[in-house]
Order: C-alpha cells, then sequence, then structure tokens
C-alpha cells in the first residue's frame, strides 16, 4: 500500500545538519519530506492463508498450492502465527492495536500477482498511532507511525538483465507469494537520508528483538519503499515520487540524496516534479522512471468476501504485550545504568539483539563489561565485517572470549598476541587456550630473556637510537617493535618499554 502523504515534519531536539546549518543530504534552501513504507517477512513456517512452506532458497515454484496460485474455488484461511506476531510488532512499536480489522484486495494486474490482487488491509488495519524515536543532535526525533497492516508478499520476478529497465525478459517463482507480512507506515517525520536510515536501523533491531522477522534484506525479508518530496522552508508540500523496492540500507541513504538533488534540479529549472515510482538503480547510482503513481482509488480496494473481520480479544492482546523481551532502548540504558558503559558503547552493542545477547554471556562469564564492550565493538565486528557475517552469525562462542579475556588478564597472552587467537578462534572453532599452547604464544615476562632483545634492537637500530635521543618519541615506537618482532610476539610490551626507557634514557637527553 502507498498512502504516504506529504507534511509537515514534526521536530523533536533540534533539526539534523551538517556544517554550515545545512540539513546532511539536502541542498541549502530546501527542506525534504519523507516517509518510509517498510515491508517486513514475518517468522512464519507456512504462508498468511495455506500451508506451504515459507523456506528461503527453495527450488523456484516447489513451494506452492492452489490457495496461494490462486486457482479457482480455493478459500484463504488466516494464520494465527502470522496474527499474533504482527500484533508484538504493533505494541513493540507503540501503536494502538485494533480488537476489530479487515482484509481487503488490493487489485491491480501485474505478473508476480496471481491472482491480480492482494489480500492486504485498507480503510481498517490491524494497528495505528505508533512511534519511535531516532537520535537526533543530543536529542532524540519522534517518527510516527501512521499504521501497521497485515498482507500476503507477491511473487518474485527474475530479469534476464541487471535490473528490471534493462531486462529483454522475466521468469516468476510464486514460492515467496503468500508469504506473511506487515507493512509499516510512517508519517512523514523524516528530514534526511540519514534520519531515514537510522528509522530503519531501529526499526530492524526492534523486529529482531520481538521474534517477529530475521530481517534479512539480502533474503528480501525487509524491504522498503521510500516517499519523498522537497520544499521551501515553511512553503507548500511538493509533489512526491517513489521508490520502490529498494533493499539495503546505505542503498535508502543513497537513492534518497540523489532523488531529493533531483527534484530541487527540476524546481530550479523552473519544470514540475511528476508524481511517479521511480528504480533504484545501485550500479548507476541514480532512480529511474518506472510508471505514474497509483492512487488508493485505483487499487478498487473492496472488503474480501472470503475472510471474515479480524476480531481480537484484549486480554490476548495485554498477554502479548506482557510477552514482550526487553527492548533496544530499554536494554541500552540498563547497560549505563548498571554496567556503566558509555551511551555510545551501549548503543552500539544493542542495536543488535544477536551482539547484545552475545555481550551479555560474556559478561556473565568474564564480569568486565567495558573490556567486554571494546572487544565486541572492536574485533568482533571487525571480523564479521571483514567476512560479511551478521551477528547472528558470531563464529565464536561467549566463554571462550570470556576465557581469552582472562588469559590477557593474567598475563598468559599480550593484546598482539590475543588478536590473533580470536581471529583463529572464529576461523578453526577451536578454544583459545589449546590455540597458544600450539602455537607458543605464551606472553614471555622473563626480563633476562627480554633484555637480550632490548640490546640487540637499540645495537642493530643506532640512527633510530639516535632521533630517539634527539627528542623523536616515535622511535621509541620502532624499537619496541624491533624486540617484539625478535620474540614473535611473545615479550610482554610494558616491561619491553620499560628495559628500553631505563636504557636509553628521557627522549631528548642524547
Amino acid at each position: 500500500m502507498s498512502e504516504v502523504q506529504t507534511g509537515r515534519p514534526v521536530r523533536a531536539g533540534g533539526p539534523a545538519s551538517a556544517p554550515g546549518g545545512v540539513a546532511a543530504g539536502v541542498p541549502a534552501g530546501w527542506e525534504a519530506v519523507i516517509g518510509l513504507e517498510v515491508h517486513v517477512e514475518l517468522s512464519t513456517a507456512s504462508k498468511m492463508f495455506c500451508n506451504c512452506p515459507t523456506r528461503f532458497g527453495a527450488p523456484p515454484n516447489s513451494q506452492v498450492c492452489p490457495v496461494c496460485l490462486g486457482l479457482p474455488g480455493v478459500l484463504p484461511v488466516p494464520n494465527r502465527q502470522a496474527v499474533e506476531l504482527a500484533v508484538r510488532a504493533a505494541l513493540a512499536l507503540n501503536c494502538k492495536v485494533a480488537t476489530y480489522s479487515k482484509f481487503d484486495r488490493k487489485n491491480y494486474f501485474y505478473p508476480d500477482m496471481p491472482k491480480n490482487y492482494q489480500i492486504s488491509q485498507y480503510d481498517l488495519p490491524l494497528a495505528t498511532d505508533g512511534y519511535l524515536e531516532v537520535p537526533e543532535g543530543e536529542g532524540s526525533r519522534r517518527i510516527r507511525i501512521r499504521r501497521l497492516h497485515l498482507e500476503e508478499d507477491t511473487g518474485k520476478s527474475m530479469h534476464a538483465a541487471d535490473d528490471i529497465v534493462t531486462a529483454r525478459y522475466s521468469l516468476l517463482d510464486f514460492n515467496r507469494a503468500g508469504i506473511p507480512l506487515v507493512e509499516i507506515v510512517s508519517e512523514p517525520d523524516i528530514a534526511t537520508p540519514e534520519q531515514a536510515r537510522l528509522y530503519l536501523e531501529k526499526l530492524k533491531a526492534i523486529m529482531q528483538y520481538c521474534g517477529v522477522s530475521d530481517c534479512r534484506m539480502e533474503e528480501g525479508s525487509l524491504r522498503c519503499d521510500i516517499n519523498v518530496s522537497v520544499r521551501r522552508p515553511g512553503g507548500r508540500a511538493g509533489t512526491r515520487t517513489e521508490v520502490k523496492n529498494v533493499n539495503s540500507f546505505r542503498a535508502v541513504e543513497r537513492a534518497l540524496t540523489y532523488e531529493i538533488a533531483r527534484q530541487v534540479e527540476v524546481l530550479e529549472a523552473g519544470g514540475e516534479v511528476e508524481q511517479e515510482t521511480r528504480h533504484w538503480d545501485e550500479g548507476a547510482g541514480c532512480t529511474r522512471t518506472l510508471r505514474t503513481k497509483e492512487y488508493a482509488h485505483d487499487y478498487r480496494y473492496f472488503p474480501d468476501p472470503d475472510l471474515p473481520p479480524l476480531v481480537l480479544d484484549p486480554a490476548w492482546i495485554e498477554e502479548i504485550r506482557r510477552s514482550l523481551p526487553e527492548l533496544p532502548d530499554a536494554r541500552r540504558e540498563r547497560y549505563v545504568r548498571e554496567m556503566g558503559l558509555p551511551p555510545y558503547d551501549a548503543g552500539v552493542i544493542t542495536a543488535s539483539r544477536a551482539l547484545a545477547e552475545f555481550f551479555e554471556e560474556t559478561v556473565r562469564a568474564y564480569p568486565q563489561p567495558k573490556t567486554v564492550s571494546n572487544w565486541v565493538m572492536g574485533e568482533v565486528r571487525r571480523y564479521l565485517n571483514e567476512h560479511g557475517l551478521e551477528p547472528e552469525q558470531i563464529p565464536v562462542r561467549p566463554a571462550d572470549l570470556a576465557d581469552l579475556l582472562a588469559m590477557v588478564e593474567r598475563g598468559t597472552v599480550n593484546m598482539r598476541a590475543a588478536r590473533q587467537v580470536f581471529t583463529e578462534m572464529c576461523e578453526s572453532g577451536r578454544p583459545p587456550a589449546e590455540i597458544v599452547r600450539e602455537r607458543g604464544l605464551e606472553q614471555v615476562s622473563d626480563e633476562s630473556l627480554i633484555e637480550r632483545a632490548v640490546d640487540e634492537a637499540i645495537a642493530g637500530n643506532p640512527a633510530v637510537v639516535a632521533d630517539y635521543r634527539k627528542g623523536k618519541e616515535k622511535a621509541l615506537g620502532f624499537l619496541v617493535g624491533q624486540v617484539m618482532k625478535a620474540t614473535r610476539g611473545r615479550a610482554n610490551p610494558q616491561v619491553v618499554n620499560r628495559l628500553l626507557r631505563e636504557r636509553l634514557g628521557p627522549p631528548g637527553t642524547g
């Protein structure tokens, strides 16, 4: 459903801005008005109105039946678990859940729609009037949520080209047709591309915390449509365009930045922005026209005659509310209050439920939250980023990371060796003690052994020693590196630094 209308943004806190007072991603002298429509695939074992499985990656058209193919004479039956997950999502987003809603037929003709209509909700959605908060300057910005409703997904078109615009032909896979979705429609309260990304990141985290969806954008279980217009500050709302099915947070930010600049260029040249649906071309870094934008009446909505109204018991809704887990904001505040973490650390860790749970399990085994936080934000996230992994795929056990940190604290290994051990733990799955023992990485603190390496480093690098004695403090770092190299990284760095300074004296005294 595409019902975001342009309007006046609601500000909470100061406006997000770049240096010079210009909102990031918005040309000077203009305002952007942005609303997002997010489709979230629900984590159910079967589809919305039939028993077909929802497993991702199955052979094309192998998970279909007469119901999801829309064959004559079939009757849909709502999936109770999908309704429960949708209510969980609505409550977590501070929405009002309706005890009475209904399903409607949204009529349009498109190759991936086997029934030539989509079962959705129109004038009586499941939930309305929610919100979430995103950071803005020293405060936050409230993004209102107009509605959250249930619907079924469409099939998937596979294009014989890089994208739909240049495709010579397309093939259809209906495995996805009928998978349950919630569509979450924001009010146009978003002012910059960065705020749009922050909103999506927060929304994704909440959905994952609640167990509503895995939100794997690469598998299509979270997709975003962008509605955007531009105007002069305080002026009337401009004509909006919609950019369909943007499938990464980075792409949302880039698509908005491009589309805002394009609309401003059109208006400054004396032209008019056309209300239309556009496609984001990731390779070219631009949006392209797909079709003229539809209005709600174009879809000829009417109540689905095969489905009765959805009537929910208020007691059941409250039972679901009580079952909600601790959500990201509450967990972040707890980390700051009870564990003493800086707000930045707490925000990074709680942005992912999997990362937060890994952190907490590690802290239970090694109760030094800030040390664990440093490793989770540093080495753990570095490894995930380098290998294209999600937090759910952290390849080490929390107990093993705790053991490694304890070995660093005891002086069994130094930090340099610990980082090497961690990488090998990720790649082999072996415990740290076994890796340290096998590779001979135990830290050397025997001063007699380190002294020999220190003396050799001083004797072998007279020019560097001379630089140090002239006052170049950084020269000492080179000598430390030479000692660490000679000891295969096993020397205690504190002992190395002390011995070098004892022999060379303070810098600049040569």
